[in-house]
């Protein structure tokens, strides 16, 4: 069924929270045979996160996993995260999932944890968050201990980007355009230019007299109108009449 699934074309498996508890985590603990074998059972706590989403049976953006509970303490004590590389750290307090029927009741309850690269309790966070559902109480205490996790990474902000923008900028801040200078020590006394001056280049004393081409003034003189005077001589201009 999961090849099956992953050969339709346009699928993408996007359940809600309700599904993930109601129907995946709950067929899971119970021993149900589920119709589709799209979340694998991973303890992912002995991978890097980068790793997981090669692991995955199915997702894009978001990996889905039935992920067993240890817990530091044998049966009791918080779930112990920590992994090679780093450690998950819970953020905030858990949220109840009410169902969507009339009767709006709890059907799990939901945490959010992101990763932090190194030793606990110091350590680097990261873009990847993980949601971990679980339900409020196993059906029977012989039940595994399971909880279905949803792997993802944080978009970074616009804000974010901007920041990071403007901190790059300020480590690599702009150079001032060079300043010319000129040692008017390699001019003589007598020949060192004044401020209105034109500094002419080495070799040259003297700029040659710009020679421009003379008009006749007498534009009578020309063979032109010389060619055309018979012509204007007998030259009546028309006078309409009215």
């Amino acid at each position: 069924m999961e090849e099956e699934c992953k050969c339709l074309p346009g699928f993408r498996f996007h359940p809600t929270e309700e599904e993930l508890l109601s129907f995946y985590l709950k067929s899971m603990v119970l021993g149900k045979n589920m119709r589709g074998d799209v979340i694998g059972f991973l303890n992912i706590y002995n991978y890097h996160p980068n790793e997981l989403p090669r692991l995955a049976k199915t997702g894009e953006r978001e990996w889905y996993f039935m992920v067993p509970r240890d817990r530091k303490h044998g049966g009791g004590g918080r779930p112990n995260r920590t992994t090679a590389h780093g450690f998950w750290k819970a953020t905030g307090s858990d949220r109840q999932i009410v169902s969507s029927s009339g009767a709006k009741r709890v059907i799990g309850l939901k945490k959010t944890l992101v990763f932090y690269e190194g030793r606990a309790p110091r350590g680097t966070k990261t873009n990847w968050i993980m949601n971990e559902y679980r339900l409020p109480d196993k059906p029977n205490k012989e039940d595994t201990d399971i909880v279905v996790c949803k792997i993802y990474m944080k978009a970074t902000s616009l804000k974010v980007l901007e920041q990071r923008a403007a901190m790059d900028h300020s480590s690599f801040p702009l150079s001032p355009p060079p300043t010319l200078h000129f040692d008017l020590q390699q001019f003589p006394n007598t020949d060192r230019p004044s401020s209105s001056s034109l500094v002419l280049p080495n070799g040259f004393h003297k700029l040659p007299e710009l020679q421009l081409p003379k008009m006749a003034t007498d534009w009578m003189q020309d063979s032109f109108w010389i060619n055309l005077s018979p012509w204007l001589d007998s030259f009546t201009p028309f006078v309409p009449m009215c």
